[in-house]
Parts: C-alpha cells; structure tokens; sequence
C-alpha cells in the first residue's frame, strides 16, 4: 500500500481539532504554569490535557568577525549537566522580541551587534508547552562586559560551526534551539537559505 501525500490529506484542521470545554490551574510558578483542560475530541470523546504556559523566549545566532559562533556552556539542573547552547533568554511580558534577545545577548556575553536579522520560530516541546522560541542572527558584533543576573553562572566561548556540528552528531549537544541554528547556519553559509531582515 503506497502512503498518501500531505496532497491528498483534508483541507484545514476541522477534522484533528481538540476544543477546550473546561479548564483549572494546577500550579502557578515563578514563570511556568500547569495547566489541565477537559477537550472534545474529533470523534465527540473528551479527553484531558495538561500543559505548560510559557511567556516565550529569544535565541541568538551571534557570529564573530572570524567566523565563530558564540556560545555559552553552562549549568542546566532539570538534566543534570552542563550544555552548550547559544545564547538565550525568557520574555518579560509584553516585551518586544528583538529587544529582548539585544539585552540577552549584552548581559549574558557583554557583546552588541551593529546588524539583527530574523531567522525562524520555534516550539521546542509541542507536546505539553505553549514555549516559543523566536532565533535571531546577531553579527558586527561589538565586545564589552558582560552583566550576568545574581542566579545565572555560564561561560562563554566561541567556536567554529564546524566544531559546532561536531558536537551535536555527536551527542555532546542535544540543546534543540541550538542544533536547529547549527544545521540552519551551515545552510545559510552554502547559499540554501537566508534570514529576514528586521525593519
């Protein structure tokens, strides 16, 4: 039996939509939110659903004059490990986008950047989190000093792009904004894709 092509799939969504008919809060944090919602199911059943509400984060593809991409390793305590990632942080409400990944990037690596790009959104765990995280191209970047939160403690380096996917094929790396903004770079850098600009 030959699989059908997303062609041949319904138009629209009517026919996969879950509706809400109920819901309560089940925790309220610091900045996640546990939610439980009944929902009507396609076929008429209900269900239950429990999920994470999220304000949204920012990421940054920061590249150096020489090519390198600027990271941070640092201490990431739900997995127990220390993780190279790109830089990034959570949004304040209301917060403008691009705004927040400029100040993530200061405080977190005292570097600024002379040029901004938009790359893509993301939702990193579809499957129990509203989190989205929007990815920026960060380059002409400017050093300075950096102004870490009095919680946060990371290094930061750089590293070619090649070291970079290195990491990640090998299983060192399993950040998924970063591993996307990798394979999203080398894409970019062999003329396959190219980001927005930002008016």
């Amino acid at each position: 039996m030959t699989e059908k092509s997303f062609q041949d799939l319904p138009a629209g969504d009517q026919h996969l939509r879950e509706d809400r008919i109920s819901g309560e809060d089940i925790y309220g944090g610091i900045f996640l939110n546990m939610k439980r919602d009944q929902v009507r199911l396609p076929d008429g059943q209900t269900a239950a659903r429990e999920y994470l509400t999220h304000p949204g984060a920012v990421a940054i593809v920061a590249l150096l004059e020489d090519g390198r991409v600027l990271l941070e390793r640092q201490y990431r305590y739900p997995i127990a490990k220390a993780c190279i990632e790109i830089p990034a942080g959570k949004l304040e409400i209301g917060e403008d986008h691009l705004l927040c990944a400029q100040r993530e990037l200061e405080e977190e690596t005292g570097y600024t950047a002379k040029k901004w790009s938009y790359i893509r959104r993301i939702h990193p765990v579809i499957s129990y989190s509203t989190e989205f995280i929007d990815i920026y191209l960060a380059e002409d970047l400017v050093a300075g000093k950096s102004q870490l939160d009095d919680e946060e403690f990371l290094d930061v380096f750089a590293a070619p792009l090649e070291q970079l996917i290195a990491w990640i094929e090998g299983g060192e790396i399993t950040d998924v904004k970063t591993t996307i903004s990798a394979y999203w770079l080398d894409r970019y850098r062999r003329g396959l894709t190219s980001p927005m600009p930002i008016k």
